[in-house]
């Protein structure tokens, strides 16, 4: 294996990685900030604008061609942010769409990333369980 792997420096990946998705964040955060800027907009509903342009810019770069190649630089740090999750959705859609809407996209886009959405909501509600179990003992709920 080590014959036909290409050699890598866990160093050098993970100063990758984390500048990928250290930019990815600072160009979210550059979004969100320039967007809170407009007087009409509050913070709440920049947020909600700056990932969105996220995702439909990995979307786009993922159509592009472009979001393989940041991944293969990046490592991670392409795959944690948001950012990650709408490549997953949009590469198998795009990969499937030749059987058909339905058997195809749909159902392969969702095979792929359903394990990511049931791990949140699975963990979410133990979270949730937690937070009011603990509410409980210390007399806060």
């Amino acid at each position: 294996m080590d014959a036909i792997s290409p050699s890598s420096s866990a160093a050098g990946s993970l100063i990758k990685a984390f500048a990928v998705g250290g930019l990815t964040c600072v160009a979210g955060e550059a979004i969100r900030n320039g967007l809170s800027m407009i007087p009409s907009v509050s913070d709440e509903d920049a947020a909600v604008y700056a990932s969105i342009a996220l995702v439909v810019a990995a979307i786009l770069l993922t159509g592009l061609g472009v979001y393989d190649v940041i991944a293969r630089q990046g490592g991670a740090g392409s795959f944690l942010p948001i950012t990650g999750f709408a490549n997953a959705m949009s590469s198998a859609a795009m990969e499937f769409r030749s059987e058909g809407l339905i058997m195809g996209t749909a159902v392969k886009m969702f095979n792929v990333v359903g394990p990511v959405v049931v791990n949140g909501i699975v963990w979410s509600a133990a979270a949730g369980v937690l937070r009011y179990v603990v509410g409980l003992i210390s007399g806060v709920v």
